[in-house]
């Protein structure tokens, strides 16, 4: 009888550390799969005559949706209720008196863009059946194309989004004096007031959940621009290019850190249509946090990973790098994320044991809180952000994991008879995905601290564990992973579907940021259906695109000509 009891014990006591052992070996599975998206990749020799002229010719096709997106914007997009410049106008005041036929062209255009740049792949990772480039175009090829394709989006209405309006108000606010963290438009404004009309009904009695930094810009703005919602949309699209510059000039360097051809990067990150639509067309503040966020970490890493000694210029150079992704966070708090991985890389190069974690987490931590406090200091704005971080909530996402089984589970119950207990699910389901995301994000960090993975990757991951995992997700948070991922993934099994999603979510929303009546939108998919079997059927009766059209989606290259 006591061997037994012994036995029993002995079981009991090795259960636990079997159960742990199962986690660990789940965690190294997880390490293992996510260090297999990445491999070294070669650069390629230039193209040649033949894939120039087609190169011009996908150009060509792609400035011509874009145009066609400006001038449908007219009509179709985010247009603001009050001061539209061109209401009365003969020509462009047109679009908007023919709304099926605006929607049309705006669709249309979208589509072009997004097939333009899935040709464009052709010259830069080849077929995308066997996705081996002969040839490969250049950097400054790829950025006169990305120009080409952004220049007519530079002056058009906002397109897919009016979040614009919502800044304009919220920066009026601040500029009043008032606190845009306490106030909505309504309350601050008056619903009447011009830029209170524009907002959507569900954000005028919400107050700001950007960061002081953004705000401030904002501020700025408004004492430039006044009540004129053209000027300020255009200083506000401003921004949103420099950010997009900024992702410009990080994304090749990242990319080159991490043994990936620039020019991928270039073209999956920046020149991705969720970049030229949502970014540029949309004037997210998104490009400003990703573009600080990704400049802060190739100058931080640029010194960490250096051989020259981290003191003096070096060390400022690091430090330079750790406040502009703090400063980043006071855009929009997720580019904070970041932070933890250039720590833990400065930890990995001071040595790897608690002690170096600590010393770094102490040094990224005193420079993020004085960051943080100086800018909510010296803009006015005070610290009242940190308590509307969680504003956007309100929205059920359908692309958020969480959000969806919360929706799904509780439409089932309403089927089966047992009520709507939506909101109780959603209670349930998005505490459940924090852990998850938490957890995910926690390996990474470790992950790079113990060099199995670069902190470019890593921060990737787990920007992707957190948007998937987020309460709320549109289609421009997908830009939060994806952009440090494509200066770090590199096989097939990642860029595929990072590709197929780009490709189906940026043409998956309304350019005017909100829905038309339902047989609008099936009178403009139909019609946009017909011109584009048309307009194929021309293209391919030329015997140029049809030898392009072959060589990029049936796996065939034709031999080096000129």
């Amino acid at each position: 009888m006591p061997d037994t009891d012994h036995a029993s014990s002995r079981a009991e006591s090795a259960a636990p550390e079997q159960a742990a052992a199962v986690r660990r070996t789940r965690f190294q599975d997880l390490e293992v799969k996510v260090a297999h998206l990445h491999g070294d990749e070669a650069t390629k020799p230039p193209l040649s005559r033949r894939e120039l002229r087609q190169l011009g010719r996908v150009r060509r096709f792609g400035a011509a949706g874009a145009i066609l997106m400006a001038f449908a914007a007219l009509g179709a997009g985010a247009q603001p209720v009050l001061q539209n410049p061109v209401t009365g106008m003969r020509v462009f005041g047109l679009p908007a008196r023919m709304t099926t036929v605006s929607l049309t062209l705006g669709i249309t255009g979208t589509v072009m863009v997004m097939l333009a740049w899935l040709m464009l792949g052709r010259f830069v990772l080849g077929s995308f059946v066997v996705q081996s480039a002969p040839r490969r175009i250049s950097r400054g090829q790829l950025d006169y194309t990305l120009l080409l394709w952004i220049t007519p989006l530079l002056l058009a209405p906002p397109m897919f989004s009016r979040d614009v309006y919502s800044y304009l108000a919220q920066s009026e606010i601040g500029a009043r004096g008032l606190d845009p963290y306490a106030l909505g438009p309504a309350q601050a404004l008056g619903v009447d007031h011009v830029l209170t009309r524009t907002v959507p009904n569900i954000w005028r009695e919400t107050p700001a959940p950007y960061g002081p930094l953004f705000l401030w810009m904002g501020e700025g703005i408004a004492s430039l621009t006044g009540y004129n919602i053209v000027a300020g949309i255009l200083l506000h699209r401003a921004l949103a290019v420099l950010g997009v510059l900024m992702i410009i000039w990080a994304l090749p360097r990242l990319a080159r850190r991490c043994g990936v051809d620039p020019v991928v990067a270039v073209w999956l990150g920046a020149a991705n249509p969720l970049v030229i639509f949502h970014l540029v067309a949309g004037i997210h503040n998104e490009a400003l946090m990703i573009g600080m966020m990704v400049v802060g970490v190739e100058l931080a890493l640029r010194a960490i990973e250096s051989s020259a000694p981290l003191v003096r210029g070096n060390l400022l150079l690091m430090l330079a790098g750790v406040l502009i992704i703090v400063l980043s966070s006071t855009i929009k708090i997720p580019s904070l994320l970041a932070l933890g991985f250039v720590g833990m890389a400065l930890a990995r190069r001071w040595g790897r044991g608690v002690l170096s974690m600590a010393a770094a987490a102490a040094l990224l931590g005193a420079v993020a809180v004085t960051g943080i406090a100086a800018m909510s200091l010296i803009s006015g704005l005070g610290f009242g952000w940190v308590n509307t971080l969680g504003t956007a909530n309100a929205v059920r996402s359908w692309m958020s994991i969480p959000t969806l089984a919360g929706l799904a589970t509780g439409q089932a119950g309403v089927l089966l008879g047992l009520g709507d207990h939506t909101t109780a699910i959603l209670n349930v389901t998005r505490p459940i995905a924090a852990v998850i995301a938490g957890l995910i994000i926690l390996r990474m960090l470790f992950s790079t601290h113990a060099g199995r993975l670069h902190a470019v990757g890593a921060l990737g991951v787990s920007m992707a564990a957190l948007v998937f995992l987020f309460p709320v997700v549109q289609p421009w948070y997908l830009l939060w992973a994806l952009i440090p991922l494509a200066a770090w993934a590199t096989r097939p099994v990642f860029r595929v579907p990072a590709i197929a999603v780009s490709a189906i979510i940026s043409v998956i929303l309304m350019p005017n940021g909100a829905e038309y009546p339902a047989w609008t939108i099936v009178q403009a998919v139909l019609a946009t259906i017909v011109t584009f079997a048309a307009l194929f059927a021309i293209l391919y009766s030329r015997s140029a695109w049809r030898e392009f059209f072959d060589e990029s989606f049936r796996g065939h290259f034709s031999p080096q000509r000129t």
